[in-house]
């Protein structure tokens, strides 16, 4: 509403609602603890696995998701902050860490292949670039490990450069994915352009896809889509054995959700070098 629809209406242009004022006040103590944990640098990864649809017993690869610890030790997820601090610098020192964690993960286990996230936004971010090219430059099979995942909206802001940016990387071995697919207002017209390696299908197309003809439809047309354009489709947010057997019939490539394993900070090929180093 206007500030002069509000003035006629009787309102008080500068009265906020609960409502606003909840939500804004939730938003700046995120911001804050994210601040407060990104300075003392209490980040980590949890890593996610992403299976193969036909055969599902092992990882293709795995999705890095930041990970804070607010000031009583508690492991908070990215969906708790990072709608808050997405256009700002911090969003912009949280892509820095993750992508340094990942780097070095790729670096210590080298059978790793491993999504890490990021805003369309890092790419002019001088510390993110930076970042990027040492871990490039210290191991040379790094680069034909990492996906570096765009979300659907951040791409959208930037089209151009996120072209640019992928094709300059693609030819260093990189692959890109987009995220939460059909989730925004993709452009066709970028779509056809962009040559994204892998695309990742929103969740709400996705969770209980088995019994839900919508969204069968709608999951279909989407993986028609990146099939078309040689991308490969992953499933998102795949919670049952019901799900997973449909999504696989129809033809996905990969699947990526609870039923198959939630994020942990603590991941098999850790537990497996320790195991070795005991034995």
């Amino acid at each position: 509403m206007t500030k002069g629809r509000k003035t006629r209406l009787g309102m008080d242009p500068s009265d906020e609602s609960p409502l606003n004022a909840a939500v804004a006040a939730r938003d700046r103590d995120a911001v804050l603890m994210v601040q407060a944990a990104v300075d003392r640098r209490e980040v980590m990864l949890a890593f996610q696995p992403i299976v193969p649809a036909a055969a599902p017993a092992r990882p293709a690869f795995h999705e890095a998701l930041i990970r804070v610890l607010d000031d009583t030790g508690r492991i908070i997820p990215a969906r708790d902050f990072i709608d808050a601090i997405e256009t700002t610098e911090l969003g912009r020192r949280i892509d820095c860490l993750a992508l340094e964690l990942g780097l070095a993960e790729l670096r210590s286990v080298p059978e790793l292949r491993l999504s890490v996230n990021m805003s369309a936004r890092s790419i002019g971010y001088p510390q993110w670039m930076q970042t990027l090219m040492r871990g490039l430059a210290a191991d040379p099979t790094v680069g034909e490990r990492l996906i570096l995942e765009i979300t659907e909206a951040s791409a959208m802001v930037m089209p151009d450069t996120v072209m640019v940016f992928m094709r300059e990387l693609q030819n260093r071995g990189l692959a890109f994915a987009l995220d939460d697919f059909g989730a925004g207002f993709t452009s066709f017209r970028y779509l056809k352009n962009f040559y994204f390696d892998i695309v990742k299908i929103d969740g709400q197309f996705v969770s209980g896809i088995a019994d839900n003809a919508d969204n069968q439809c709608l999951a279909k047309a989407l993986l028609s889509i990146a099939h078309h354009f040689d991308m490969f489709a992953v499933a998102e947010c795949v919670e049952s054995a019901h799900d997973a057997a449909y999504l696989a019939q129809i033809g996905m490539d990969c699947l990526q959700g609870f039923h198959f394993g939630a994020p942990v900070v603590h991941p098999p090929w850790r537990k497996a070098s320790t195991d070795r180093r005991r034995a």
